[in-house]
């Protein structure tokens, strides 16, 4: 059944758009220092090529506002994002210096004067604003009133800063409300998009290690999406954040929001199998980048003749196993045979070739 996504207001962030009648980006985020201008345009570059859609920069003094400048003067196309925490000045430094998106938390920054000056020079650029909630950081009042960072609470906290962008007449909003607790993440998500239109940034925060951090992260951004909530996404990991895109791209995959690129159906082996389809799987994962077809399509690799042809026979191509052998299925049709030493290369070559 095809997914419905919730109905959003459309956000430009740069060349690309936020909300539902967009693609759903992925996202990342520099973990170089700021005062390293050199090594963030480099990671930026890097993050670029791996198929990041939006970066975020932490800029915590005026100083590094300079990184906007450098990364787009080095060949950094895709949008560019400034984190900001409390001082609305360096929010106007980065606007100026060539930030695409600022990600403040207006009750943060002060009075409503501030607020109004932020407001001001992103509205002068085009510039939209992401509101950040994390469960870490939420306001004392709310904070006494749920007695912890509830869902309940999380939500709340969300659409109070919004509030006080509206108060000036300011809707070019992405909110995220994000939390270490993926139930938590799915629960407050849920109860913000029955409050409000606006896009939702979705992520589970301080998620873990690239192999727990993904567990957690496809639970959370997961289930939202399969509620069809979420617009832009981030998978954080205590990794190279190279692997938080390949996370994000496989977890929106599995959803269904396969939009371009190979999608992999594989057994998981039983004592029929008599090729070394573990071997097969990996080895076709670490050659994947010489697949040139961009659209969506889905390649089995299955281990026997039990239950691999059917399955196979489901997928645009792919092999069912036999004894040192493999038959090639492409669109529910045995193509021919393939020696095990070859099933990989040929069935690369007949991707290409569709």
């Amino acid at each position: 059944m095809q997914i419905v996504r919730r109905k959003t207001k459309q956000v430009k962030v740069g060349s690309l758009y936020i909300g539902s009648e967009s693609k759903i980006t992925v996202q990342s985020m520099s973990s170089v220092p700021a005062t390293d201008i050199d090594g963030c345009v480099r990671q930026a570059l890097a993050m670029q090529e791996a198929g990041c859609d939006i970066f975020r920069f932490a800029v915590p003094q005026k100083e590094a506002a300079k990184v906007f400048y450098a990364a787009k003067n080095a060949g950094v196309t895709m949008p560019l994002v400034a984190d900001i925490h409390f001082d609305y000045k360096i929010a106007l430094e980065c606007a100026a210096a060539g930030a695409d998106k600022i990600r403040i938390n207006p009750g943060n920054i002060g009075s409503d004067d501030r607020v109004r000056e932020v407001v001001k020079a992103c509205r002068a650029k085009g510039l939209p604003i992401r509101i950040g909630v994390n469960s870490g950081s939420l306001e004392k009042e709310i904070l006494a009133r749920y007695g912890s960072p509830t869902p309940i609470a999380l939500a709340e906290s969300a659409l109070y800063h919004a509030s006080l962008l509206e108060k000036f007449d300011f809707y070019d909003t992405v909110i995220s409300i994000k939390s270490s607790n993926s139930k938590n993440v799915i629960e407050a998500n849920r109860l913000l998009a029955e409050k409000c239109d606006y896009p939702l940034h979705i992520g589970v925060t301080e998620a873990g290690s690239a192999y727990m951090g993904v567990i957690k992260s496809a639970v959370g951004i997961g289930s939202l999406l399969t509620d069809g909530i979420g617009d832009t996404v981030r998978v954080s990991l205590t990794a190279d954040p190279v692997n938080e895109i390949k996370a994000a791209r496989d977890i929106l995959k599995a959803v269904g929001y396969n939009e371009s690129g190979v999608s992999l159906v594989s057994c998981p082996t039983c004592g029929r199998t008599q090729i070394d389809l573990i071997g097969l799987v990996n080895e076709f994962e670490s050659r994947q980048n010489e697949i040139k077809v961009k659209r969506p399509l889905t390649v089995a690799l299955m281990g026997c003749a039990v239950n691999g042809p059917g399955e196979a026979r489901e997928a645009d191509i792919g092999i069912a196993g036999g004894k040192g052998e493999a038959l090639l299925i492409k669109k529910g049709e045995i193509v021919r045979k393939i020696s095990e030493e070859n099933i990989i290369t040929e069935l690369i070559d007949e991707i290409n070739g569709m």
